[in-house]
């Protein structure tokens, strides 16, 4: 049997970090708003007529093998893949061939794009039926596992959903908002938006902890910084709801001048320099994905000016990122070997 599947990764719009567990619980909640893109993560599983597990990242070139699911190992390259195939277990051996289409580094949630769409796989193969929520809960438990620091679970549901989102967080846990669903209106939306690589990788995990770890101590200001992102946030969701694109951008803006005091790092002078050749060239706003530090930058540009901008930021270093709003999220398909 072969089952394949397939994630979009994301750009997050407001209220990155405020997804990250206990954080929305000491701000009596918290939204996150993203957008699903057609940047994908791949999964393709053969199965074997022996209990040998094969993984290869097509992507990285790494490839890992055990003769069994017992004998798996979870401390080499492919540890993130290792674990959740060897938690979903599945009963015949298997190879695992995954592939990112993003950056490494990106900031796009690739990585759990991917674990979704290896939930997604291996539960189809294992006939389990499992529920949204626990392919959300069951893969933040997994990944913080592997990286050893608190994770978000933005990039898990629009991996699972697909399209433009408000991610609600709280005591009773998370739901989703749709906040676009008309087709000329995410054509619009989606058209409006310029993606780049700033060319600078980041590790997300790390700024979420340093955020984190900032706002339980205060430092500089951090809690009136967070309780601001979270209102805006809050905003936009609305500004969506009513597709009013003006408020939209001057959200954006606000949001990234908070995000940037949130921790050492959110922005460095490459990155501003590209913002402001942006603005420069009809720019309405910029904003790093994630947690900050590099990755790729989302920009929203007034209308009729997607090519001076694109060529603005190219002129400053950027590379310029092709794509769509994902309209659909997890697709899962079972061939015949």
């Amino acid at each position: 049997m072969i089952v394949e599947a397939r994630t979009p990764t994301r750009i997050d719009l407001s209220g990155s970090t405020l997804d990250l567990y206990p954080l929305y619980l000491f701000l009596e909640g918290g939204i996150t708003n993203n957008a699903a893109i057609t940047l994908y993560s791949n999964v393709r599983l053969e199965t074997r007529g022996d209990a040998q597990i094969h993984l290869k990242s097509i992507d990285t070139g790494a490839e890992l093998s055990a003769p069994s699911i017992a004998e798996l190992p979870m401390d080499r390259e492919l540890d993130f893949v290792a674990r959740v195939v060897k938690f979903y277990a599945p009963s015949t051996g298997v190879n695992v061939i995954t592939h990112n289409t993003t950056p490494h580094g990106s900031g796009l949630g690739a990585s759990s794009a991917l674990l979704i769409a290896l939930t997604g796989a291996l539960d189809r193969l294992n006939g389990t039926n499992m529920s949204p929520r626990d392919f959300v809960d069951l893969g933040a438990n997994l990944e913080a596992q592997a990286i050893g620091i608190p994770t978000g679970k933005q990039d898990y549901l629009a991996a699972l959903y697909g399209g433009v989102n408000a991610l609600h967080f709280g005591v009773q846990g998370w739901r989703q908002e749709p906040l676009i669903e008309e087709e000329v209106k995410l054509r619009e939306f989606e058209d409006r938006i310029v993606l780049t690589f700033t060319g600078d990788t980041h590790f997300s995990g790390t700024n979420n902890w340093n955020m984190l770890k900032r706002y339980i101590d205060d430092a500089r200001g951090s809690r009136q910084s967070m309780k601001t992102i979270a209102r805006v946030a809050e905003e936009m969701r609305e500004a969506l709801l009513a597709f009013d694109l003006d408020r939209f951008a001057r959200l954006l803006e606000e949001e990234w001048q908070s995000r940037k005091h949130l921790a050492e790092g959110v922005t460095t002078p490459a990155i501003d320099r590209m913002v402001e050749a942006a603005a420069g060239a009809g720019a309405l706003a910029s904003k790093i994905n994630g947690a900050g530090g590099g990755g790729c930058m989302i920009t929203f540009v007034a209308q009729g000016k997607r090519k001076p901008v694109e060529a603005a930021l190219a002129e400053a270093g950027a590379t310029v990122m092709p794509f769509q709003i994902a309209r659909e999220g997890l697709t899962v398909t079972v061939k015949d070997s």
